[in-house]
């Protein structure tokens, strides 16, 4: 078939969705490729879970290019996971923002060229330390493929087979120019992700077949051992050996930028931060969580939608996975030696499996389920503190019933116990901020115990008996909104009903992040409802839903 001269936004729709095909289909292929920045096997599943955030984006986006444009460049930053994915972000953010200059609403071999050119130097702006041998590399040197091909009037195909010959050239170079690289016996994996961009926009163009997943076992386990414990010559510390991945979405004044990564920059390292009018996506690898999320405070920044992740426990997870599939022996992983030792870890009550996930990227080593009907025993707490890979330990119960019992944990125990006492769960996810896991526990739970008092917390359920309150009459059935110090401060016949009545009551004028928590009964229809009336009456409020998954309670709130 005859191959397109012009992309217009339907076909700039239908490359981005073969690409997202695509890396779903190579992730696992890609993981195993993964040793840079460390060996957890994560690459492809980033890259994967940011252009499905992409392709959400475009089912709801106009069919105009310059609505499409928008649509991948909101999708890509809001959507973004991982060193890898945020780098992807930027990519396409870069690329989009060429094609969407063009007048006529198409895309011709000279415009696309420029976009990867510009796609290039987005990338590398956006790294705050770039590091040649990566993706940068092969997205750079395919943009001068794609720049020389047009420059001899090449056609939009020409341009683009171009652009991925040099590509593929770049990333069989990866190894010469990234030691871990060679001495794991593998390319970047994010160059070879990249890659399959260029391949979904040629097979858009000219109909070629995409290529076929690999299927090859990727490094032995001795070769990820290696890659994962290597140093510096001189002794500095390599970025393997930064224990925890911090991302956020950040609210900063553009000017603020440049501080902050300098900021970042002196406590960690693989930081990527994406965006700008206001709106930046965030990304570092260090060993100190608290510094990393505290920086752009200091400089009137707002994160949210924090996660932190425990690289060393996914690169052992990653190496028991990598065991399993080439059938070497697995060692016992139950006893603490299996959790990475931090100097205070932290045990906490959840009562969903949403809310222990979230309770996992925040630092949490030891999740009990539990809550308010559902109180954990002494011997089932003592079991958790006593399973941490650490000498002293915070408890977290997320519930007054539960604190008592936690109180006794200290005196069973010969590790350092020490219990901040909250009531619930959003209390929990915001103290959690300001947990370190290189600090003692007295420390810890005196920062963690304040932070947890500036949040006032209000919850959701249903009356199972008449009663007379102070907020009136309740009936059997009807939805009560309770607010800790204060009772029940609203009684409604709707769930959705009830939780506005109590957020026109938590909310005060000082009030500037909404914390969500759905419960099982939860919809995405009343949590929609509840939302446009936090915009509407409390615009200054920003809000954030987490998927909690608690019984009873549909909805748990906290405001900051």
């Amino acid at each position: 078939m005859a191959g397109l001269e012009l992309l217009g936004a339907d076909e700039v729709r239908r490359t981005v969705v073969t690409f997202r095909d695509a890396m779903r289909a190579h992730a696992p292929g890609i993981n195993r490729l993964n040793v840079y920045p460390v060996p957890d096997g994560d690459t492809g599943t980033n890259m994967s879970r940011t252009l499905d955030a992409v392709v959400a984006e475009l089912e709801g986006a106009g069919p105009e290019m310059d609505a499409t444009c928008k649509a991948i460049s909101h999708g890509s930053l809001m959507g973004a996971r991982g060193n890898s994915g945020v780098i992807l972000s930027q990519i396409l953010r870069g690329l989009v923002a060429t094609i969407n200059e063009s007048t006529d609403g198409k895309v011709n071999a000279a415009r696309m060229a420029d976009a990867l050119k510009r796609a290039s130097a987005a990338a590398y702006e956006a790294v705050l330390k770039p590091i040649e041998g990566t993706i940068l590399t092969v997205v750079r040197e395919a943009a001068d493929g794609a720049a020389a091909a047009a420059v001899r009037g090449a056609t939009l195909s020409a341009t683009l087979q171009a652009a991925r010959t040099a590509g593929r050239d770049a990333l069989a170079r990866t190894p010469e120019l990234l030691p871990v690289l060679k001495d794991a016996g593998v390319v970047d994996a994010g160059g070879a992700g990249f890659l399959l961009l260029l391949d979904s926009a040629i097979h858009v163009v000219d109909g070629e077949p995409m290529p076929e997943p690999d299927e090859s076992a990727g490094p032995s386990v001795d070769q990820l051992e290696a890659v994962a414990k290597r140093h510096h010559d001189d002794g500095s510390v390599d970025v393997s050996e930064l224990r925890y991945e911090v991302m956020f979405l950040l609210d900063l004044d553009d000017a603020q930028s440049g501080a902050f990564k300098t900021a970042w920059g002196s406590i960690g390292d693989s930081i990527v931060v994406v965006g700008g009018e206001g709106l930046y996506n965030c990304h570092i690898h260090t060993n100190d969580i608290g510094a990393a999320i505290e920086a752009p405070l200091l400089l009137g920044g707002r994160p949210k939608q924090i996660r932190v992740t425990d690289l060393f426990e996914e690169v052992a997870e990653e190496h028991a996975a990598r065991e399993a599939e080439l059938g070497a022996p697995i060692q016992s992983r139950t006893s603490t030696t299996s959790l990475p030792p931090v100097t205070c870890a932290v045990v906490a009550v959840a009562s969903g499996d949403g809310i222990a996930e979230l309770f996992g990227q925040l630092g949490v080593h030891g999740v009990i389920s539990g809550g308010q009907t559902l109180n954990p025993s002494t011997a089932e707490l003592l079991a958790a503190v006593e399973h941490m890979n650490a000498r002293q330990v915070v408890i977290l119960p997320n519930n007054k019933n539960i604190i008592p019992v936690a109180h006794q944990i200290d005196a069973l125990t010969t590790k350092d116990v020490r219990v901040v006492p909250t009531c619930s769960m959003p209390e929990a996810l915001a103290c959690l901020v300001s947990y370190d896991p290189v600090a003692s526990a007295e420390s810890n739970a005196r920062n963690m115990t304040m932070a947890a008092e500036a949040v006032a917390t209000g919850e959701v359920t249903q009356a199972v008996r008449d009663t007379q309150t102070d907020a009136g009459q309740v009936t059997e059935g009807d939805w009560i909104g309770i607010v800790r110090g204060d009772g029940i401060v609203a009684i409604a016949g709707t769930l959705a009903s009830a939780s506005t009545q109590l957020l026109d009551h938590l909310i005060g004028d000082s009030g500037e992040l909404l914390t969500i928590i759905t419960g099982s009964d939860a919809t995405p229809a009343q949590t929609d409802q509840i939302s446009a009336w936090v915009s509407e009456h409390r615009p200054d409020v920003a809000i954030e839903v987490h998927a909690g998954g608690q019984p009873l309670y549909p909805y748990l709130f906290g405001v900051e």
